[in-house]
């Protein structure tokens, strides 16, 4: 029996064939993954030092498939000093869909700034009992990151993606929640040239945290995202009277979120903030030359620096940094799905996973209640070590593929960039079965099936046409 040869087929017929076996290829791994998934959850990682307290996350949840992904789950978090989960909130009890910053009271529970399509919903959770209480809702304020509780009857809030009609309403505002009344309102058009960040768009200045600092409610901090700033805003003048970074330079701050006011034993004034889109946490301190630094001095934020004392790269779009107590830094990892403790050094000495997405975590006091870096007499950039083996944050990744390849190359800032960009897109349209490998193989296989249908759709027009003809009856 002769056996046909390969040229006594059409290229055409061996080109299909070739592509139905590379989509073939491409696919299996998901099909694979499908039937043995790699899932991740709440539990902990390493654990050297056990923390003395509970730590509290909120976890924003993934929402690519619409609000909210009901296999990636936003909710409130409880871990014990083991990192062993102690309870978990899903917030439906409050019509809450994504998390975001909680602050520990004074009476034990948590304040929660939280938000469903349409509206921000700020409540208090009862962390022994496991259940809300108080709430207050802000319908309209859309994707509210930061509400502060002055007192029971006052809150502050950053209010942002509130353009109206190609005109930013994005603002500060303290809302009287008994009466309803807005008792003092800072519009940052007004105290921003309006072509900042490229003009007015739905989302201008993003502003993610607002919180009062120093004695008294004077002084307040916010964090405009977008314009890569962190200000100190005086109440009495409305006049920002500290400012940290400058739009579009990265090299300070690249889309920063919660940062907190420190001081050092002097009274020197210190930022430590989580620089997001840089991927590390940082910690600034003001430098006036022979004027006076501190708040309340007076000097003009033109006449200061801000000079980086300490900082710690390595992370994945790090969204929360506060200090402890004891010195270490506990931080969000937010996109490799963790908080840490970390030595000044940046070594993890505590670590629970959190997926997905976490926010905000707390342990103790609100923000940060640690001594600075330069009164540790620890100062210098260092790159964060340990961590589990088997976490989320171990995975070799094809961002971490992308920037090796340009590794010591020409490109290898360019391929950094990509790296960068991928490792923060991904996670959000990743199915939580796969691995990231298999869904960049899936995505290519997809794509190979769409071009290859459309050029088939191309070769064979004109037999779809007379197709679509004979059953239109043409």
């Amino acid at each position: 029996m002769n056996l046909p040869r390969v040229d006594d087929y059409p290229r055409r017929t061996l080109l299909r064939a070739g592509l139905a076996v590379l989509v073939a290829l491409l696919l299996l791994p998901a099909v694979y993954a499908a039937a043995n998934p790699d899932t991740i959850g709440l539990g902990p990682g390493t654990v050297e030092e056990p923390a003395n307290q509970s730590t509290y996350v909120s976890i924003q949840g993934f929402h690519a498939a619409g609000y909210g992904n009901s296999k990636k789950p936003a909710r409130l978090v409880a871990a014990d000093g083991a990192a062993e989960p102690q309870w978990r909130f899903g917030g439906d009890a409050v019509g809450a869909t994504w998390f975001y910053e909680i602050d520990p009271l004074s009476n034990g529970r948590l304040f929660v700034t939280s938000t469903y399509p349409g509206g921000t919903i700020a409540f208090e959770y009862g962390t022994e009992r496991q259940e809300s209480g108080w709430s207050y809702e802000l319908p309209g304020a859309h994707d509210t990151h930061a509400i502060h509780r002055l007192d029971d009857d006052r809150i502050l809030v950053a209010n942002m993606r509130a353009t109206e009609s190609g005109v930013s309403n994005d603002r500060l505002f303290i809302e009287n929640t008994t009466t309803g009344e807005t008792e003092w309102e800072w519009l940052f058009r007004n105290h921003y040239p309006n072509s900042t960040d490229g003009g007015f768009n739905a989302d201008w200045t993003h502003v993610n945290d607002v919180e009062p600092i120093g004695d008294g409610e004077r002084y307040v901090l916010a964090s405009p995202r977008n314009f890569d700033q962190v200000i100190v805003v005086d109440r009495e003048t409305d006049d920002i009277v500290m400012r940290l970074g400058e739009n579009d330079n990265h090299s300070t701050l690249y889309e920063q979120h919660n940062p907190d006011y420190l001081e050092r034993e002097d009274g020197t004034p210190v930022i430590l903030v989580a620089d997001s889109e840089n991927d590390r946490v940082i910690e600034y301190e003001r430098d006036c030359g022979a004027a006076d630094p501190r708040l309340g001095a007076g000097t003009p934020p033109e006449q200061c620096e801000w000079e980086r004392v300490w900082a710690v790269d390595g992370f994945n779009w790090p969204r929360d940094a506060d200090r402890l107590p004891n010195g270490n830094t506990l931080v969000t990892d937010t996109l490799n799905h963790r908080v840490v403790e970390i030595t000044p050094k940046g070594e993890v000495v505590w670590e629970f996973y959190a997926t997905w997405a976490p926010y905000d975590a707390e342990r103790g006091q609100g923000g940060s209640n640690g001594p600075t870096m330069a009164d540790q007499e620890t100062t210098g950039t260092f790159t964060v070590s340990g961590g589990g083996d088997d976490g989320p944050q171990s995975t070799y990744r094809v961002a971490d593929a992308i920037s090796d390849v340009g590794a010591n190359t020409p490109v290898a800032a360019q391929a950094d960039a990509v790296a960068t960009r991928y490792a923060h897109i991904e996670p959000w349209f990743r199915p939580v079965w796969m691995g990231s490998w298999t869904f960049l193989s899936t995505v290519l296989g997809l794509l190979v099936v769409l071009g290859w249908g459309g050029a088939e759709l191309v070769t064979n027009r004109r037999r779809v046409r007379d197709a679509l003809e004979r059953r239109l009856g043409r």
